[in-house]
């Protein structure tokens, strides 16, 4: 099979000598197949920790209903978070609270 040379205008990998490329070692270079790999385990790991971690998902309030319950505004609710008085889950963009804590807070008079 013969090979093709490539277009005059196109980059080519010239400037990599062989010399180079041979002194690489094999367990350095990473292929298609170890990244998927990889992806799959990261996967599986973070799936494995969320269900370990989080309680159900009616267990959970968005910063909307805390601040209902509690009758406090945005600013407020943000100092909660801030001075670690209330906890929360970041995910994505999205703040969640639990809900025990919130109740607890209720009923500590907050």
């Amino acid at each position: 099979m013969a090979t093709r040379k490539a277009p005059e205008n196109r980059p080519t990998l010239s400037f990599l000598s062989k010399a180079k490329i041979n002194t690489m070692e094999a367990d350095q270079l990473l292929t298609k197949k170890d990244l998927e790999l990889f992806k799959q385990e990261l996967f599986e790991f973070i799936r494995h920790q969320h269900q370990n971690e989080n309680p159900a998902p009616g267990e959970w309030l968005r910063s909307k209903e805390v601040r209902t319950m509690l009758k406090i505004s945005p600013g407020t609710l943000q100092n909660l978070r801030i001075n670690g008085t209330i906890k929360f889950n970041k995910i994505g963009g999205a703040i969640y609270y639990s809900k025990d804590e919130i109740t607890r807070l209720l009923s500590s008079g907050l």
